[in-house]
């Protein structure tokens, strides 16, 4: 199922791409109809796929995947690297300047010639099911999705994100400083959504909830707004984006912080990645975590790229929010690392070498 663009998300299947925008220089055009997959990096780059042909479908099961080596990934932070960019995120928050800041590093390893997105897809649907899989394949590259998080869903005029903030293995405590940061984010959100919303209409519907995943539970809570007449996708993005889950509060604080910590851009990791029904007023955005995407090299081989992080307060234990990436990563890594027809979960990544 390579070679041709399609997407699969929501539960439709979507085939023979007859568009695809710069939503950044042309963010109306979600506005105009049509069927669209959209893709966003973290570091703002936003498109939007317009497909012709959208059904209510299954996924096609599709067997054999071949997933990378598993001694072959490798990490653009190893542990002491991360532990020292904790410190000094720390030291800003002492400073005033920052109050969280989500801090990630990013995996990578050799594709394997002929890795197929919708046996990967399969994997992950068995391995580690989500509430938000999906796949996008461009025609060159492609992304997986197996996220937990909703980064912007709509139903006509009614939007609403549910940020995760929380991590802890299954069966475990949250940490004592998760409510808190939870707490933050939450405020983060509503004040993104107001930006666009009637003002008397956002609310928080839901605080820190508890959600079990495969392996982890998540503290989630849920914020919705009813848009003003005449917002469109533009504004809508420009105001919420990236998820303040995944960047830090302020967001443009910690964005700058990002920027000069981590070594290596995220990518579509921590970015979005759904679809919009402009046609019926409806779209359904992942906040781009637990998803594996593809890259090509200027040599022309091709890697696997999966992102992993925690997000930092001034409480933060160092090597517990290292613990917490290699939590987050495990199962993942492990399900797409696996010969075709098992499912390992890898315990713990000490194979990964920066």
């Amino acid at each position: 199922m390579t070679g041709r663009a399609w997407a699969h998300f929501g539960g439709r299947w979507a085939t023979d791409l007859v568009e695809v925008v710069d939503l950044v220089g042309d963010p109306a055009a979600l506005d105009r109809g049509g069927w669209w997959a959209v893709l966003a990096t973290f570091e703002g780059r936003l498109t939007g796929y317009r497909f012709a042909t959208v059904r209510t479908a299954p996924l096609p099961v599709v067997s054999g995947w071949r997933g990378p080596a598993p001694d072959s990934w490798r990490s653009s932070l190893d542990a002491d690297g991360y532990v020292a960019r904790v410190g000094v995120i720390r030291r800003l928050v002492e400073a005033g300047q920052v109050y969280q800041v989500n801090l990630c590093r990013m995996l990578d390893a050799p594709l394997p010639p002929g890795a197929d997105p919708a046996a990967l897809a399969g994997v992950l649907a068995a391995g580690n099911p989500a509430p938000y899989q999906g796949v996008l394949h461009t025609g060159d590259d492609w992304v997986v999705c197996a996220s937990p998080e909703l980064f912007l869903a709509a139903d006509a005029d009614r939007l609403t994100s549910a940020p995760i903030k929380g991590t802890a293995a299954a069966g475990e405590p949250f940490a004592a400083k998760d409510t808190a940061e939870n707490v933050m984010i939450t405020d983060l959100v509503r004040n993104d959504l107001n930006r666009v919303c009637t003002s008397d209409s956002v609310r928080v519907d839901a605080l820190l909830a508890t959600e079990s995943h495969p392996g982890l539970v998540h503290l989630v809570s849920t914020v919705s707004g009813r848009r003003r007449p005449g917002v469109g996708w533009g504004e809508i993005l420009a105001a919420t984006f990236p998820p303040g889950s995944v960047s830090g509060a302020p967001k443009l604080a910690a964005l700058e912080v990002i920027a000069e910590l981590e070594p290596v851009p995220r990518g579509p990791y921590c970015g979005a990645v759904g679809f919009v029904d402009a046609d019926r007023g409806r779209a359904e955005l992942a906040v781009g975590i637990r998803s594996f995407f593809t890259t090509t090299d200027d040599d022309g081989s091709r890697r696997l790229r999966f992102g992993t992080g925690a997000g930092i307060t001034h409480p933060s234990d160092p090597y517990a929010e290292w613990r917490e990436t290699e939590l987050k990563a495990a199962r993942l890594i492990g399900l797409a690392s696996a010969p075709a027809g098992e499912v390992r979960v890898t315990p713990g990544l000490e194979n990964i070498t920066a």
